[in-house]
């Protein structure tokens, strides 16, 4: 493949992401064929390695790269090694609860790179006037909200309804998503009793364990943007496999896995 035909299919992978599609672009880095590119979108493939063989084998680990959100080195066949590349969409936060938290949330939110939805059933409080740039509004139930959104690993479910006739049904519906990080506002107390009634509405421990309540990391703030710092803090966090402590008693790396 030519330069220039890699280049328009790493082009065709931004465009893709841009139109509201992810993209997986595998390139051979080791073996036959060095350079070759193939790009995979859920629409179909274009590109070669070299062999509809090879192509099969590199389109099931760019839906694998996909699925889980991952990307990097991978041996494709003994003696080709590939480099496995996404290009995902913008984060995606979904708050349950059209509530004081909730707007101070959204900027923050939208400053690092977060899609965002807001969704609650009560119509007074999911208004345009409260969340005016917010990409998606939605009046409805947790399931039903959950129904209309492409919900991934890479999705964040924050819910902040506190009202057991709303958070305990989210808390369900999100348990039964493949969201990466799911947050439930309450004190600990609430969320004690709470998982007792979530046990007996027929969650598992393994589900409960991915719920992150009381929400947010222990910073001690109590204002709705401290509450809004500390729950996107607990966000990027777990997205990045930390505990979220001070970094003055942290080990290795601290940016990103990069040390220094």
């Amino acid at each position: 493949m030519s330069e220039s035909s890699g280049t328009s299919l790493l082009q065709k992978a931004r465009e893709s992401v841009a139109a509201g599609m992810p993209a997986v672009v595998v390139t051979i880095v080791r073996g036959e064929n060095s350079g070759a590119k193939l790009l995979w979108t859920s629409g179909g493939r274009e590109g070669t390695l070299g062999g509809s063989e090879l192509d099969d084998f590199a389109a099931d680990l760019a839906a694998r790269a996909l699925a889980e959100g991952s990307t990097g080195l991978q041996t494709l066949v003994e003696g080709i090694d590939v480099f496995v590349d996404l290009y995902a969409l913008p984060p995606l936060l979904v708050i349950i609860g059209a509530v004081h938290v909730a707007q101070a949330i959204v900027p923050f939110a939208e400053r690092l790179g977060f899609t965002i939805v807001v969704a609650d059933a009560r119509a007074t409080l999911a208004t345009r006037e409260r969340f005016p740039t917010v990409d998606k509004l939605l009046v409805a139930w947790p399931d039903d909200a959950y129904a209309q959104l492409p919900i991934s690993p890479s999705t964040a479910i924050v819910i902040l309804t506190h009202d057991p006739k709303f958070d305990e049904p989210a808390i369900l519906g999100a348990m039964r998503t493949n969201a990466g990080y799911i947050g439930a506002v309450g004190s600990r107390k609430t969320n004690v009793d709470r998982r007792q009634r979530l046990l007996d509405a027929g969650a598992t421990d393994a589900d409960l364990n991915r719920l992150y309540g009381p929400i947010g990391l222990n910073i001690g703030g109590s204002s709705p943007e401290e509450m809004a710092i500390s729950i996107l803090g607990e966000i990027i966090a777990v997205r990045n496999g930390r505990s979220g402590g001070s970094l003055k008693a942290a080990r290795g790396g601290i940016r990103g896995g990069t040390s220094g």
